[in-house]
């Protein structure tokens, strides 16, 4: 799980200034992943986010995972709405932890 929440993270830090709204239960699938990670953000502490963030383990995506990330490629507006639904939430969160500035 840490290395789909440092990609998100990052993903979600990079469009914090990106506005667009869609339509809740528009994407279901996408609005239960990104509950998913929002609660990961929440229920984790600082000491596991900040070391979960300096492990970057490479290319060992699950299955589930590697889908997602295809769909977020290949639907810019799931991209966005996913991004959207995550980035405040995250960016908070590593905001009270200290990790952003």
């Amino acid at each position: 799980m840490s290395d789909r929440m440092n990609i998100v993270a990052l993903a979600a830090l990079l469009c914090l200034g990106g506005a667009g709204a869609y339509a809740q239960g528009q994407y279901p699938i996408m609005d239960r992943i990104a509950q998913r990670v929002i609660e990961k953000y929440q229920t984790s502490s600082c000491e596991q986010l900040a070391a979960e963030r300096g492990h970057r383990p490479e290319g060992r995506r699950g299955e589930m995972q590697e889908r997602v990330v295809r769909l977020l490629h290949q639907d810019p507006q799931m991209r966005q709405a996913f991004l959207n639904r995550v980035a405040v939430p995250i960016a908070n969160r590593l905001f009270e932890c200290g990790i952003i500035p």
